[in-house]
């Protein structure tokens, strides 16, 4: 009996959370911009993993780009898990080829910390690089 209780109790909690708007869960395209991406510097940025194991050169327009870089160009529904001045963390789902889970903290305008994971194509990714700016977008 003490188990139905219990998610009542929790069922309860999250009704009393969406009703007072304490809990707040919006795809990223819903709310207003990721605040700290439109502070990173537009132009070509290249991307360096850990140990340099690979470099990736990136066209940042409006900084979005740099939340997929495991699903570029893949239409997914993304949701803002924190979205702080120098820091921001984004999960998003792409339909039928996985998800993933990036966090971007800013140190400059034109330098930026990565970390993400998640599964592309059925396998399990997990990354961390430096994004800096080198030029403009050729």
């Amino acid at each position: 009996m003490a188990k139905p209780l219990r998610i009542l109790g929790t069922c309860g909690a999250l009704m009393l959370g969406i009703v007072t708007g304490a809990m707040t869960f919006a795809p990223a395209t819903a709310q207003s911009s990721l605040g700290m991406l439109s502070k990173l510097d537009r132009g070509l940025w290249e991307v360096t993993t850990r140990g340099g194991r690979s470099v990736r050169s990136i066209c940042v327009r409006d900084g979005s780009e740099l939340v997929q870089l495991r699903h570029r160009g893949a239409a997914c529904n993304r949701f803002v898990v924190e979205d702080a001045a120098n820091e921001i963390t984004v999960q998003y789902t792409c339909r039928g080829d996985g998800y993933g889970r990036t966090n971007i903290r800013r140190e400059t305008n034109a330098l930026a910390q990565i970390d993400s994971q998640g599964i592309e194509g059925g396998r399990p990714f997990q990354f961390a690089a430096e994004a800096r700016r080198v030029g403009a977008c050729r």
